[in-house]
Protein backbone atom coordinates (compact mmCIF):
# COMPACT_ATOMS: atom_id res chain seq x y z
CA UNK A 1 0.00 0.00 0.00
CA UNK A 2 1.33 3.38 -0.98
CA UNK A 3 0.48 6.15 1.49
CA UNK A 4 0.70 9.86 0.66
CA UNK A 5 0.27 12.36 3.46
CA UNK A 6 -0.44 15.99 2.65
CA UNK A 7 -1.28 19.02 4.74
CA UNK A 8 -3.71 21.77 3.89
CA UNK A 9 -2.49 24.97 5.55
CA UNK A 10 -0.59 22.81 8.03
CA UNK A 11 2.94 21.48 8.03
CA UNK A 12 3.06 17.69 8.19
CA UNK A 13 5.77 16.89 10.71
CA UNK A 14 7.72 13.63 10.58
CA UNK A 15 5.90 12.53 13.76
CA UNK A 16 2.49 13.05 12.12
CA UNK A 17 3.63 11.30 8.94
CA UNK A 18 4.91 8.29 10.93
CA UNK A 19 1.68 8.14 12.94
CA UNK A 20 -0.43 8.16 9.78
CA UNK A 21 1.67 5.41 8.20
CA UNK A 22 1.56 3.16 11.28
CA UNK A 23 -2.22 3.59 11.65
CA UNK A 24 -2.97 3.06 7.96
CA UNK A 25 -0.70 0.04 7.48
CA UNK A 26 -3.42 -2.19 8.94
CA UNK A 27 -5.66 -1.31 5.99
CA UNK A 28 -3.32 -3.17 3.63
CA UNK A 29 -4.34 -6.53 5.09
CA UNK A 30 -7.73 -6.37 3.36
CA UNK A 31 -6.46 -6.52 -0.21
CA UNK A 32 -3.66 -8.41 -1.91
CA UNK A 33 -3.59 -6.09 -4.88
CA UNK A 34 -1.69 -2.80 -4.66
CA UNK A 35 -3.74 0.21 -3.65
CA UNK A 36 -3.10 3.84 -2.90
CA UNK A 37 -4.12 5.93 0.07
CA UNK A 38 -4.03 9.71 0.10
CA UNK A 39 -4.44 11.37 3.49
CA UNK A 40 -4.98 15.11 3.81
CA UNK A 41 -4.68 16.79 7.20
CA UNK A 42 -6.14 20.22 7.87
CA UNK A 43 -7.13 22.49 10.73
CA UNK A 44 -10.49 24.24 10.74
CA UNK A 45 -10.19 26.04 14.05
CA UNK A 46 -10.84 24.65 16.60
CA UNK A 47 -11.37 21.28 14.89
CA UNK A 48 -8.70 19.09 13.37
CA UNK A 49 -9.71 17.20 10.24
CA UNK A 50 -8.28 14.17 8.46
CA UNK A 51 -9.53 13.02 5.05
CA UNK A 52 -8.58 9.82 3.31
CA UNK A 53 -9.09 8.52 -0.21
CA UNK A 54 -8.34 4.90 -1.03
CA UNK A 55 -7.90 4.07 -4.70
CA UNK A 56 -8.56 0.43 -5.53
CA UNK A 57 -8.69 -1.10 -9.00
CA UNK A 58 -12.07 0.04 -10.30
CA UNK A 59 -13.16 1.77 -7.10
CA UNK A 60 -12.42 4.89 -5.03
CA UNK A 61 -13.43 5.14 -1.37
CA UNK A 62 -13.44 8.36 0.64
CA UNK A 63 -13.86 9.11 4.34
CA UNK A 64 -13.22 12.05 6.62
CA UNK A 65 -13.03 12.46 10.36
CA UNK A 66 -12.64 15.28 12.84
CA UNK A 67 -11.32 15.41 16.35
CA UNK A 68 -10.11 17.61 19.15
CA UNK A 69 -6.52 16.97 18.09
CA UNK A 70 -4.91 15.64 14.94
CA UNK A 71 -4.05 12.24 16.43
CA UNK A 72 -7.70 11.63 17.40
CA UNK A 73 -8.82 12.60 13.89
CA UNK A 74 -6.31 10.17 12.36
CA UNK A 75 -7.54 7.38 14.67
CA UNK A 76 -11.17 7.99 13.65
CA UNK A 77 -10.19 8.10 9.98
CA UNK A 78 -8.36 4.78 10.23
CA UNK A 79 -11.44 3.17 11.82
CA UNK A 80 -13.79 4.57 9.15
CA UNK A 81 -11.56 3.47 6.28
CA UNK A 82 -11.21 0.03 7.85
CA UNK A 83 -15.01 -0.37 7.94
CA UNK A 84 -15.33 0.87 4.34
CA UNK A 85 -12.72 -1.61 3.13
CA UNK A 86 -14.38 -4.52 4.98
CA UNK A 87 -17.70 -3.57 3.40
CA UNK A 88 -16.10 -3.28 -0.06
CA UNK A 89 -14.35 -6.62 0.33
CA UNK A 90 -17.63 -8.33 1.26
CA UNK A 91 -19.22 -6.90 -1.90
CA UNK A 92 -16.40 -8.30 -4.03
CA UNK A 93 -16.97 -11.91 -2.91
CA UNK A 94 -17.71 -14.16 -5.85
CA UNK A 95 -21.23 -15.36 -5.14
CA UNK A 96 -21.09 -17.97 -7.91
CA UNK A 97 -18.60 -20.17 -6.11
CA UNK A 98 -20.77 -20.94 -3.11
CA UNK A 99 -22.71 -24.09 -2.43
CA UNK A 100 -25.45 -24.50 -4.98
CA UNK A 101 -27.81 -27.50 -4.81
CA UNK A 102 -28.36 -27.47 -8.59
CA UNK A 103 -24.64 -27.51 -9.27
CA UNK A 104 -23.76 -30.21 -6.74
CA UNK A 105 -26.62 -32.59 -7.56
CA UNK A 106 -25.54 -35.62 -9.51
CA UNK A 107 -27.61 -36.55 -12.50
CA UNK A 108 -27.84 -40.18 -13.32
Amino acid sequence: MRIETHGHQIEVTPALRDYVETKMERLARHFDRPCELRVQLSIDKPHHKAEGTVTLPGRTLHADAGGVDMYAAIDLLADKLDRLLVKQKSKMVDHHRGENPARSASFG
